[in-house]
């Protein structure tokens, strides 16, 4: 209506009066997020990532039965619109050999997911169904799992990622609710033959008819360098929430068949999500395959992982003929220089 026609026109002028700018305006974190938990969903990041990281076993012997997730740190989820500080931590011995080194992380990288929030949650002890899980989720949004790949590589073994992953975590102001999202179900990700059917309380003809998500997704890039030549950020990936193996509801289940209490306004992401294509590899860590093969900017800069400086910006769209396409807004991180070790100042 605000996009066509002399009537298009008109009501912009009107509209002009009662809208503020987007640039001019304070965003906030859609709940006062107290919990979040990370999954790891994406079937195709986990093929990537885990044969970067651990070529012994690209693909866990369980990742096909269980939805695989790890428990974030919620205090630093933060708005996706603003920077994210470059973390300090301990990297692992050089190839040489020798002991460990402490400092700014040197393969800094995004990961493409969407989040999602409960909404009831459950009491402690008292899991969700699979046939309700996905009536206890509000809303859905971008979100965005930094990560400091180098510091990631040396502690998590054996208890998973720590200050790699807890440094910063980034999402969309804006939740499209799951009853906007009604038009764009899609079946769960079809699973190929010899795959092992789901348990049975991860099991819902419902979900795995109309579980998944048809959301496009796309990524850009802007450095230092292009904005001061104010030149555009370029697109580096695409991909679709459709490519996720588990669906949200078991994931909901899954996380709570312990008897794990959910709250209102909790985080959930998806973890990244990946598809079967190399332009559907959704971190850098996949596409640039561990930084062996940087990727080559229209200026000429070269990409291997996240300098400082650099803006990443996430979006997503859904569109369906007969039905109005929503979008996601977008999830934006700009990465800014190191704390200094050892200075005698509080970081701020």
């Amino acid at each position: 209506m605000l996009d066509s026609g002399s009537s298009g026109n008109q009501v912009r002028a009107k509209a002009a009066e009662l809208l503020t700018p987007i640039t001019q305006c304070n965003f906030h974190l859609p709940t006062k997020v107290a919990n979040y938990t990370d999954f790891y969903a994406g079937i195709y990041h986990a093929r990537a990532a885990g044969a970067l990281l651990t070529p012994e076993n690209p693909l866990p012997a369980n990742y096909k039965w269980v939805p695989i997730a790890y428990h974030g740190r919620a205090s630093s989820v933060q708005i996706g619109r603003g920077t994210v500080r470059r973390p300090l931590g301990q990297r692992g011995p050089s190839a040489a050999g020798g002991p460990p080194s402490v400092g700014p992380c040197e393969r800094l990288d995004f990961e493409l997911e969407m989040g999602f929030y409960p909404a009831g949650g459950n009491a402690l002890g008292n899991p969700i169904g699979i046939a309700e899980a996905g009536q206890q989720i509000v809303g859905f949004s971008l979100l965005n799992d930094w990560s400091a790949r180098d510091i990631q590589r040396w502690e998590m073994f054996p208890l998973g990622p720590f200050l790699s992953k807890s440094f910063a975590t980034s999402v969309s102001p804006w939740v499209v609710t799951a009853d906007a999202l009604a038009p764009f179900r899609t079946p769960a990700l079809s699973r190929p033959e010899g795959d092992p059917r789901p348990l049975e309380y991860l099991f819902d003809p419902i979900d795995q008819a109309a579980g998944g998500l048809d959301v496009h997704l796309k990524v850009t890039l802007l450095s230092e360098k292009m904005r001061e030549a104010n030149e555009p950020a370029i697109e580096i990936l695409t991909s679709n929430a459709k490519y996720l193996y588990w669906t949200p509801a078991q994931m909901i289940a899954h996380h709570t068949i312990n008897g794990c209490n959910l709250q209102p306004g909790d985080l959930i992401g998806t973890g990244t999500i990946s598809g079967p294509s190399p332009a559907e590899l959704s971190s850098m860590l996949e596409f640039t395959n561990g930084g062996l093969k940087p990727i080559t900017l229209p200026n000429g800069e070269r990409r291997a992982f996240l300098e400082d400086g650099d803006e990443v910006t996430f979006r997503g769209r859904c569109s369906r003929p007969g039905y109005v396409p929503i979008g996601f807004g977008s999830c934006v991180g700009r990465i800014e220089a190191s704390a200094v070790i050892g200075d005698g100042k509080r970081s701020r």
